[in-house]
């Protein structure tokens, strides 16, 4: 069976894009399909200015909501990637491997980096770095594919880089793996500013669902969602992004398409209260379940204690042989 590796960082609440773009998929097909492992990356969220008992409170909501999601740990492991040296022990390794300039073009950095210094902060060095240990998240499990997003390609295609680099020079250790774009998976942007995804981190505003939003205030933000220009309800990402975005999440929610859709809706009103009510029944179940999930702390620190046990049991030999490869002295 391949194995899979995704992660989820606690920088902000988790959204409606989170969930269409990602997260459906991992309970519904790959815990199936695959040997597959979802991980609170929480060590990436210390790569900018943060407070601790934030990211603490959001790293356990992560995790109860990856489980009432659907994640069901008879199937797959969900774990915290602090809670597993190995994660940081081959980051190091890999550091090791990896060069200045890969670092400095990745996208991201670029991107973080020029907001953090308009803000007038400092940028850390784990901004520059942290696509290392995200290639050592990956590659610490043997890692077949690896679903991400357009905006993480470059991060796993470096972390192939790196993996092929260090076979070469050290003997052959890592698995290096695939990139995948699951075809379901939907394109979730800000309501607000339809040009842009709907980010957990980078708004607070109406354009951002989040999963554990009232249905309320789920209805007022997706009533209030920027449309186009005109009156004609029709799919087109390019020309009409507003109300492209708005078919979309409802074809996510319903299983359709936004093209057929487009053709239902006469005014951009109506469009908005079916998306709005179909995003409500959407995530009814997931509310409910993380209201469960919270009243039994017990279990959800259960599940993360023994997933961090079986992620530490699949990694150890992988890492520990990477130290063998690369020249350390074994500890007695």
């Amino acid at each position: 069976m391949k194995r899979v590796f995704s992660g989820i960082k606690p920088t902000g609440h988790l959204t409606l894009g989170n969930y269409l773009g990602a997260m459906r998929r991992w309970s519904a097909v790959d815990q199936h399909e695959a040997d597959a492992l979802f991980c609170v990356v929480d060590l990436h969220a210390l790569t900018v200015d943060h407070d601790p008992g934030r990211v603490r409170r959001l790293s356990r909501q992560a995790a109860t909501l990856l489980l009432a999601t659907g994640l069901d740990p008879r199937l797959c492991t969900v774990f915290v990637q602090s809670h597993v040296d190995e994660h940081a022990r081959l980051s190091y390794l890999l550091e090791c491997v990896a060069m200045d300039g890969e670092m400095r073009r990745m996208i991201q950095y670029k991107e973080k980096a020029a907001a953090e210094r308009a803000r007038g902060g400092s940028v850390r060095l784990s901004l520059l770095t942290y696509p290392v240990l995200m290639a050592a998240d990956i590659l610490a499990y043997g890692t077949d594919e690896v679903p991400v997003g357009d905006d993480q390609t470059q991060h796993v295609e470096l972390t192939r880089d790196v993996a092929v680099r260090f076979n070469q020079r050290y003997g052959r250790t890592f698995v290096v793996p695939r990139t995948t774009h699951p075809e379901v998976a939907a394109r979730v942007m800000n309501l607000q500013d339809p040009t842009s995804k709907m980010g957990k981190s980078d708004d607070v505003g109406p354009g951002v669902v989040y999963l554990l939003d009232e249905p309320e205030a789920v209805r007022k933000k997706i009533m209030r969602a920027v449309t186009d220009s005109g009156n004609e309800v029709v799919h087109d990402r390019e020309a009409r992004p507003g109300v492209s975005n708005l078919l979309e999440i409802l074809a996510a929610c319903e299983g359709g398409n936004p093209n057929d859709l487009a053709g239902v809706y006469e005014t951009y009103g109506s469009l908005k209260k079916d998306t709005a009510e179909a995003v409500v029944e959407l995530l009814r179940p997931v509310q409910q379940r993380h209201k469960e999930l919270c009243a039994d702390p017990a279990y959800v620190e259960g599940v993360l204690r023994e997933g961090a046990e079986k992620a530490r049991e699949m990694a150890r030999p992988r890492v520990d042989a990477a130290y063998r490869a690369i020249g350390l002295l074994p500890a007695g």
